[in-house]
């Protein structure tokens, strides 16, 4: 593995502080825990003292869509409470008590905001415990860091260890002793690890003891508990690894996936098996017990018996040729307490879709409490079978893919589910009422603009498809509202390039390399992927399939697949113009396709000298449109993703590199500059303290300024990646996965993958000097406003932006040209940039009661005094319709 200079001075100190460690040990691709713990914290620190620390994140929306949910909980009974938990699958934590009319996030800052699993307290339902890290392993999936507990419904939380469980699907708290806590673990996402199986807490978390444990590939998957005997635990296994180049599959030599039980509370466990399909076809398996007849238990089981081969064409969900038909959803029945299983779901059609060939993503269902022949199985659709799993239907009216579900043990027909599109909840046990449009938890994988008036964003939304929205700048650059977005060419996973000459040319490059391109004034789309030869083997394309615009003509576009292509009309024809840029290794062909380009840039300062970076980590450079091509992998890690290239519009030969070790459970940040067109590479990752980095971009009007999005959030350079300040005001931990700046309005665009889009204003970057930073107090130039049509209306405030050299109480003053004045305010200033607001009206009480009166248009002068120092400027306001 390569450890960059960062990362081998902190990871040096850090094993030198842990007594049981040796810095001669070698290590793994694997971060260690205790470096996760200590990199987020200084994070933190970063947050707090940072120089952008008053400069906010304006949220974008989309207002009508909402995301991927994994859990949740609620307070009983209902009708003396209305108070519900869920975990959002990279969003964090929410809650709402009002029975979802309105909703707030109430964990979005941790080492992680993935959340596999919400637990209350029987006992003291304000007792509330969250496993971070989805164990679904979507190819869109994060890593937890443990678990975290708070004692006061929500309001505090607690990081209670568990760090390198990276995914926990299930937590179970003892009905009477809150501090008795079970967690289990399915582990590593990519890699395998010792840190699988079930870990049991008997003081509330302050130390741990691992109850249950098969191999470092094999973890718990669920767990549920008898309703009337604590020391009665049921748990299933599941043995799984997800790959770069394949779904996470059962494998040759795979039969560890099994049901254990326990009935003293988990000193000892036995493996219950007896009628289940035999352990080599099982995949992921989902448990739940019936409350009233606890003798009676479920198992869900993605059944890996093949039942035929695919018909001759036949493609799967994503237009890839399709597999063996498995017998896929299979249900089991036990009412003996686990000793004897049957088979009760019927081999139909209806099964084999019920997850499609994605039972690793599901494996949820729950048994009504009250009705032992009443379950609830958990797939592309909430399944409910009144027959004891004989026969299903679906319930209606939700987002598909579902992933929890609560029943309430007073009345069965009160339904809380969620999904991949939010929260649904019925009151009849079939129509359900759903939340999308106060629940921003919406997975960004990427972001693009439009050259347009107003300007357009453009994302792609996991398991949405892509939308896009307008960038509204009607009421002022500090006030950007979120609004609805809309459909947009491309599906979940699309990267769109628009074309800068023609807005409504849209370029789609959907999952696995598919291409498109769209009229949105015509409605016209035609498909342009390039073909390979008849005989010739398909091409390889990434889930987002890198495509760009040249730079020098907006008709020329690239296309990465293994190969890269080039089109010089459009689409409506190719070139290819490289080999197999890739390893191309045939050990690491899958069923999802992998060694394929994922970043492409052109400089813009020669046309025809292109960089390409792919997935399994290798670099190349062509001066001369394809003819020639020169590997740079040089003293980059090998192997490691290249999440983005970067070619230096500013400076002939300067190029930038991200790279993202997140496939490998490697959290370190990667982030390189070249100024020899890429032959040597330095690193720039400073005091960026981790990763993964999915994303460099350089400022379109500042060469010194860089900015990269990670896992924790956006981070800004202003001198070449010499020195690193986190952009965290407004926006809560989470996961950037593109940024991008609008060249013509300067607005700051962060994408991420679980709270939607936001915005900042990147004009208060871009204007930063050394100077200004070094002097006492600045003000920068107050952008000019306009005054509403009526008085009673809302004036566009003028914003006042001044830095500090130190923290002081400001004072600032606004005057007429006749020197009196009209406005004043005091601030605590703190070092760094600050923002003040002035809604344009004067100080004091207006006439008939109406409340302090705008001021006239005119020219006002801005003065600041600050620290014994004073400094002024001119703020216009015009008047409305100027």
């Amino acid at each position: 593995m390569f450890i960059s200079s960062a990362f081998r001075s902190t990871l040096t100190a850090l094993l030198l502080a842990v007594g049981a460690i040796t810095v001669a040990q070698t290590y793994t691709d694997q971060t260690p825990p205790e470096l996760r713990e200590q990199w987020y914290a200084e994070h933190v620190a970063m947050t707090e003292t940072s120089i952008f620390r008053n400069v906010p994140w304006q949220f974008l929306g989309p207002t009508n869509i909402s995301g991927r949910m994994t859990d949740v909980a609620v307070v009983a009974p209902k009708g003396k409470h209305y108070t519900i938990y869920v975990a959002g699958a990279t969003g964090g934590v929410w809650r709402t008590q009002n029975e979802g009319t309105t909703w707030e996030p109430i964990f979005e800052h941790g080492i992680s905001t993935s959340i596999g699993d919400v637990t209350l307290a029987p006992s003291n339902q304000d007792i509330i415990w969250i496993g971070t890290g989805e164990a679904n392993i979507f190819r869109s999936s994060h890593a937890g860091a443990g678990v975290y507990k708070s004692v006061d419904g929500g309001e505090t939380w607690e990081h209670k260890g568990l760090t390198d469980t990276k995914t926990i699907p299930r937590i179970i708290i003892h009905p009477k002793n809150p501090d008795i806590v079970y967690v289990a673990s399915t582990g590593n996402e990519w890699t395998d690890n010792p840190s699988r199986g079930l870990y049991l807490t008997r003081n509330g978390g302050d130390t741990w003891e691992k109850i249950f444990y098969v191999d470092e590939r094999t973890g718990v998957n669920d767990l549920v508990m008898h309703p009337t005997n604590p020391n009665i635990l049921y748990l299933s296994t599941w043995q799984r690894v997800r790959r770069k180049w394949n779904d996470p599959r059962v494998e040759e030599g795979y039969d560890k996936s099994s049901i254990y039980k326990t009935t003293n509370g988990g000193k000892t466990w036995t493996e219950i098996d007896n009628g289940l399909v035999a352990a080599e076809y099982r995949g992921r398996i989902g448990i739940d017990i019936c409350m009233s007849q606890p003798n009676t238990l479920y198992a869900f089981i993605d059944n890996y018996e093949v039942l035929r081969m695919p018909e001759e064409g036949q493609l799967d969900s994503y237009g890839r040729p399709a597999g063996p038909i498995i017998k896929g959803a299979t249900v089991y029945r036990t009412d003996d307490g686990g000793r004897n299983w049957r088979q009760v779901s019927e081999n139909n059609r209806y099964m084999e879709r019920l997850s499609n060939t994605y039972g690793w993503v599901f494996g949820q269902m729950r048994v009504d409490p009250n009705d032992p022949d009443k379950i609830y199985v958990m797939g592309l659709a909430l399944n409910m079978s009144e027959d004891g799993g004989k026969t299903f239907r679906p319930l209606r009216g939700m987002h598909g893919d579902h992933h929890g579900l609560w029943i309430d043990p007073a009345n069965s027909d009160y339904l809380v589910n969620v999904n991949d599109g939010g929260v649904a909840i019925s009151y009849d046990g079939e129509n359900f009422r759903t939340f999308y449009d106060n629940l921003p938890l919406v997975q960004f994988f990427n972001a693009a603009f439009d050259m347009g008036n107003p300007v357009r964003l453009y994302g792609s939304i996991q398991d949405h498809g892509s939308f896009s929205g307008v960038l509204d700048l009607s009421n002022g650059r500090q006030n950007i509202p979120a609004v609805e977005w809309e459909r947009a060419p491309g599906g979940e996973g699309t990267r769109h390039n628009i074309d800068p000459t023609d807005p409504n040319i849209v370029y789609s490059s959907s999952f696995y390399g598919r291409l498109s391109r769209t009229n949105l004034e015509t409605e016209e789309s035609v498909s342009i992927l390039p073909q390979p030869a008849e005989g010739e083997v398909p091409f390889r394309g990434q889930w987002l399939a890198a495509t760009i615009i040249s730079p020098h003509n907006p008709r020329i576009i690239y296309h990465g697949m293994n190969y890269l292509f080039r089109s010089l009309d459009r689409g409506d024809s190719w070139d290819r113009i490289s080999p197999d840029l890739s390893y191309n290794n045939p050990d690491k062909y899958g069923d999802i396709p992998y060694q394929t380009i994922f970043a492409i840039a052109e400089s813009p300062f020669k046309f025809g000298q292109i960089y390409v970076g792919t997935d399994d980590g290798r670099i190349h450079r062509t001066d001369n449109h394809g003819v020639d091509w020169v590997e740079l992998t040089g003293n980059v890690p090998v192997h490691q993703w290249v999440s983005k290239i970067v070619a230096s519009a500013h400076t002939e030969g300067t190029v930038y590199l991200a790279q993202n070790g997140k496939r490998d459970d490697d959290f370190a940040a990667y982030i390189w500059k070249s100024t020899d067109h890429g032959k040597t590479w330095r690193d720039i990752t400073a005091n960026i303290p981790c990763g993964p980095v999915n994303v460099i971009m350089e400022d379109p009007k500042n060469k010194d300024v860089l900015y990269v999005g990670t896992d924790l959030g956006v981070y800004v350079s202003l001198n070449g990646g010499q020195h690193w300040h986190v952009l965290a005001n407004n926006i809560p931990t989470t996961f950037v996965h593109d940024v991008v700046i609008h060249p013509r309005e300067d607005i700051l665009i962060a994408a991420s993958e679980g709270r939607g889009m936001y915005a900042m204003d990147a004009r208060l970057i871009q204007n930063l000097t050394d100077e200004i930073l070094a002097a006492d107090l600045h003000l920068f130039q107050v952008e000019p406003t306009t005054l509403p049509q009526r008085w009673w209306q809302s004036a566009t405030p003028a914003n006042i932006c001044f830095s500090l050299a130190q923290d002081a109480a400001v004072q600032i003053t606004v005057s007429n040209t006749d020197g009196q004045t009209v406005h004043e305010m005091e601030i605590d200033g703190t070092r760094g940039l600050n923002l003040a607001s002035w809604n344009l009206r004067r100080a004091g009480e207006g006439r008939g009661g109406r409340g302090p009166q705008l001021v006239d248009a005119g020219t006002y002068t801005v003065s600041i005094t600050a620290g014994g120092h004073r400094t002024s400027g001119t703020l216009i306001v015009q008047s409305a319709g100027e």
